[in-house]
């Protein structure tokens, strides 16, 4: 979810992409939290099992850790990360039963107190933003 640039470098970046699910560069910029999400922000979710497209969601994935990503389809649920060039294979058909929830507030930067005591004991490969 994490954007290495502002929102217009970004948005012409991933336009084609986009364009190509029906969503314009208009209707990104009024979803929520535009702009991505960081690594260290606490998000905080609603029961929301009926998502649409645009929301930030978090599912299971059959992955160590459920994933948060953007709704780009509702039929079949599907999601997108941000930051990432295509769509991971579990993001193309979610079960409504694996959606945890939708992200409803960002709190910036509060999760680094946690993180700043765990980060030196990853791997180098596993430090840094979204991994």
């Amino acid at each position: 979810m994490y954007h290495s640039t502002n929102f217009d470098s970004w948005i012409e970046q991933n336009e084609a992409y986009y364009e190509s699910k029906s969503i314009s560069p208009e209707n990104f910029s009024k979803f929520p939290f535009k702009n991505g999400l960081n690594k260290g922000d606490i998000i905080l979710l609603t029961n929301h099992k009926f998502p649409e497209i645009g929301d930030i969601m978090v599912f299971n994935a059959d992955a160590r850790h459920p994933l948060i990503h953007r709704v780009i389809s509702l039929d079949p649920i599907a999601t997108k990360g941000d930051n990432n060039l295509a769509q991971l294979p579990i993001e193309k058909s979610i079960s409504e039963s694996n959606v945890l929830g939708k992200s409803s507030v960002r709190i910036p930067l509060v999760g680094w107190v946690k993180l700043i005591f765990f980060e030196p004991f990853r791997s180098p490969s596993q430090r840094g933003f979204c991994s």
